[in-house]
């Protein structure tokens, strides 16, 4: 007979679906607003600046409001502008040391960094930027 699951494993994992959900939703977003500012004539170096800015909004809002049921504030709006600062840093180092260090191809790479990557912020915005996602203790102190 199988053990059941472990107490709130099922609240991580759907907070890590929704955080997945919003980060497609945010790549969307981003990848509009790139090509309608591109398509009226915005520099494409502008328009992906704004184009991430834009997917990082969304993305702020539905983690704090849907997945992680947050308190919107000054800090953790900072805290989630470091943990996407943090996140890109991450990935262009990662697939730059698969690529040039693992010699791995750069699909490859990417494969490899972008869940990697996502489970890393995650965590990061579960504990630092939101701070309450943190699984409860199993025998609240009162």
């Amino acid at each position: 007979m199988r053990s059941p699951m472990p107490p709130g494993s099922a609240r991580l994992a759907g907070q890590f679906a929704k955080f997945v959900a919003v980060g497609a939703g945010n790549t969307a977003i981003s990848f509009l607003a790139y090509t309608g500012l591109v398509a009226v004539g915005v520099p494409y170096v502008a328009a992906g600046a704004a184009g991430f800015a834009a997917g990082a909004v969304n993305g702020y809002v539905l983690n704090r409001r849907w997945t992680f049921h947050g308190d919107d504030s000054t800090r953790a709006r900072l805290r989630y502008l470091a943990v996407q600062a943090a996140g890109l840093g991450a990935t262009s180092s990662l697939l730059a040391l698969l690529v040039e260090a693992g010699g791995l191809d750069r699909l490859e790479a990417y494969a490899i960094t972008v869940p990697l990557v996502t489970a890393a912020m995650f965590l990061a915005n579960r504990s630092w930027t939101f701070g309450r996602g943190a699984l409860p203790h199993p025998h609240p102190q009162h």
